[in-house]
């Protein structure tokens, strides 16, 4: 395993903006890299990305992530030249607070701008001390000369337009920062994992896919076009770091429940086992408010043994934190388990 292989990846799709509905240019890095590493892939109606790395005995498993992001839709242009916004997914909007953002049109251009309250100025306002951060209360301001709605519609901006988030990645000290870690981490060791399996020449004896997901953060990432086959899927996603929860931002967590039930007892037992013997930093711990794409399978009853882990990754749905640690013990978890 190369760390410096994953954190190339994941810059790379921490960089390409792919908010949840508009993610068309995240599945196209996808595909170049298989592409580039030997592998045929599917690329489904709905964005989903597939790759077939390995050609075994049956016993089908899927390894999942999604490509997909937090972000913002125009709702309407203001009178006063300013975009109000509706959130992709779920996130208390005082997390993108005074955030860059970037607006892209349906005809392929793009302005930058600010995400801000209506009334930021504390020298004017009470409002940056006191208003709630919804909606309503907020605007995204742009680097464009326009005073009222008619100078926006001329550059083409409208209501339907996404947008996205700057996601200021970068590495301190072996610590990642970044927007978007959730799950563009995950992303980035699939892919990884994916390089090594092909470049070392690795036999594996089992059918196994990767599937990259570009709708789980609101709730049906991963509910069709599954391959045939499958009895297993190890959902790839973030580890919650929080106040009683034994995962950090160097252990790779093992999840034993979620808000949509419990995963699978056996399946979940391996990946413990396999932690164990490898004498890997992990925790197994309950996410008290989540749902994954092995949760949205799962409720489309697919019928398979379900499983999620991920690297421990702090603020989550904010301007995230892992550590090289927790990227290398979670990957060294896929990396021993698909070779059971």
């Amino acid at each position: 395993m190369d760390i410096e292989i994953i954190e190339k990846y994941l810059s790379d799709l921490c960089n390409t903006p792919s908010p949840t509905g508009y993610t068309k240019k995240a599945e196209k890095y996808l595909l170049d890299e298989f592409e580039k590493l030997g592998y045929e892939t599917t690329h489904t109606q709905k964005g989903t990305v597939i790759a077939k790395i390995s050609e075994g005995k049956g016993n089908g498993l899927i390894l999942s992530a999604h490509v997909d992001t937090l972000g913002l839709m125009v709702r309407s242009i203001k009178s006063n030249g300013r975009l109000m916004v509706t959130p992709l997914g779920g996130y208390p909007l005082n997390y993108a607070e005074q955030e860059n953002v970037v607006v892209h049109t349906r005809d392929g251009k793009e302005y930058t701008g600010t995400f801000r309250l209506n009334e930021p100025a504390v020298h004017g306002s009470k409002d940056p001390y006191d208003k709630e951060r919804k909606a309503e209360n907020m605007e995204v301001v742009l680097d464009l000369v326009v005073k009222d709605d008619k100078e926006v519609e001329e550059y083409g901006i409208s209501a339907g337009d996404f947008i996205s988030f700057d996601p200021r990645f970068q590495i301190r000290n072996g610590f990642v920062k970044s927007r978007h870690l959730d799950d563009k981490a995950s992303s980035a060791m699939l892919l990884a994992l994916a390089k090594e399996i092909k470049e070392e020449n690795i036999k594996l004896n089992r059918d196994i896919y990767m599937m990259f997901t570009v709708y789980e953060e609101v709730g049906h990432g991963a509910t069709s076009n599954h391959p045939e086959g499958i009895v297993d899927m190890l959902a790839v996603d973030m580890g919650v770091v929080y106040d009683d929860l034994k995962t950090d931002e160097y252990k790779v967590s093992i999840c034993a429940k979620d808000s949509s039930g419990p995963y699978d007892y056996d399946f979940t037992s391996e990946l413990i086992d396999i932690a164990k013997k490898e004498n890997l930093d992990y925790a197994v711990d309950i996410y008290p408010l989540y749902g994954s794409d092995a949760s949205a399978a799962r409720m489309a009853d697919h019928d398979y043994r379900f499983a999620l882990v991920g690297a421990g990754i702090a603020n989550s749905h904010g301007y995230e934190r892992t550590h090289e640690k927790s990227l290398e013990n979670t990957y060294k978890l896929l990396y021993n388990y698909i070779q059971k």
